[in-house]
């Protein structure tokens, strides 16, 4: 059966400590990039297919954007967000659906509670149901359906991988990660995901993350303004105490965690990391990601021991801290 890479071809890339023992060990793949875009350290397989999962999402939004659909500041972040589902990130996506007059009804994501505590325990209390926008991808398919509407693609279909919406959304991965991708499959937001080597992943989001503002190319102008509102708005992304989140708030870079252990992240000077933990966890991949860059010299080592403090990577023995989930790269 087609699949990603193997345990024999992952490399250790975190390990979990628990009072002076290792006690699990999470082995991956991980690709960095010099700002260049020359492949500056790899470990482990960077060149099998794997699905980017969430990771996707910039690539998603920038065909939106690409298809007649202006979308700047809270807007475009949330289109590319894995929120928590706060009030906040609510507000945003039914404010797109409002820019067509489209109803939540149309959203081909599933019903999801809030991953936010306050905002999940707020629902509850309220005695309210389950909403699609409460989906951490309801910003996403929000945007996919603004595009259908200004374009006058059908909204019925529109996570079919035939539909023309998705077909310029393939193009624009295609265009920007130089590699056609071996495999499509159904993410667990119902929206086509197409498998990609870590290599090529870094490379299209280093491409969309230090494109310019004056560039003479549209594509290029949509996908700095998409870098620039994560950047300014990083709450979107994810959430209050979501991991892409404190890193992007605390360090200036851009993140975006995608589900299965897949992580990218691209420093202020250009230097991208693209990494999947192998097992599906992602307890570890921001602070891999982060180690990283730092060991790149791309962001301070000093900077990343304090965001770390951040990320609830404690492992507790009772009510003391006796241990932690740390990267070995």
């Amino acid at each position: 059966m087609p699949g990603t890479f193997t345990v024999t071809d992952a490399v250790e890339l975190a390990v979990v400590e628990r009072s002076g023992f290792i006690e699990s060990r999470h082995a991956g793949s991980a690709v960095v990039l010099s700002p260049e875009g020359e492949v500056a350290r790899a470990l482990g397989d960077v060149r099998t297919p794997i699905f980017p999962r969430s990771c996707l999402k910039p690539f998603q939004a920038l065909a939106v954007m690409m298809s007649g659909v202006t979308l700047r500041g809270e807007d475009a972040a949330v289109a590319m967000a894995s929120h928590s589902g706060t009030a906040a990130h609510v507000a945003l996506v039914r404010g797109l659906l409002d820019r067509a007059s489209l109803p939540v009804s149309a959203l081909g994501c599933p019903t999801a509670a809030p991953t936010d505590k306050i905002a999940r325990d707020e629902l509850i209390r309220s005695g309210a149901p389950r909403e699609r926008v409460h989906m951490n991808c309801s910003g996403k398919h929000a945007a996919m359906l603004l595009a259908c509407a200004a374009n006058e693609w059908p909204l019925e279909g529109y996570l079919d991988p035939g539909h023309p919406l998705q077909k310029r959304i393939l193009d624009v991965v295609e265009r920007l990660t130089g590699e056609r991708p071996a495999a499509t499959a159904v993410d667990g937001c119902g929206s086509p995901v197409h498998a990609i080597s870590l290599t090529a992943l870094a490379r299209g989001i280093q491409k969309i993350t230090t494109a310019a503002a004056s560039s003479p190319f549209a594509l290029y102008r949509e996908a700095a303004a998409l870098t620039e509102a994560a950047r300014e708005h990083p709450w979107a992304v994810g959430g209050p105490g979501q991991p892409d989140t404190v890193a992007m708030e605390r360090l200036g870079v851009f993140a975006k965690v995608g589900a299965e252990g897949v992580m990218v992240m691209t420093a202020p000077n250009g230097t991208t990391t693209a990494l999947k933990v192998l097992d599906g966890s992602s307890r570890a991949s921001t602070i891999i990601a982060l180690r990283l860059l730092a060991g790149a010299g791309a962001v301070d080592d000093a900077a990343v021991d304090q965001v770390q403090t951040e990320l609830d990577l404690w492992v507790m023995g009772g009510e003391r801290r006796i241990g932690d989930v740390r990267a070995t790269v």
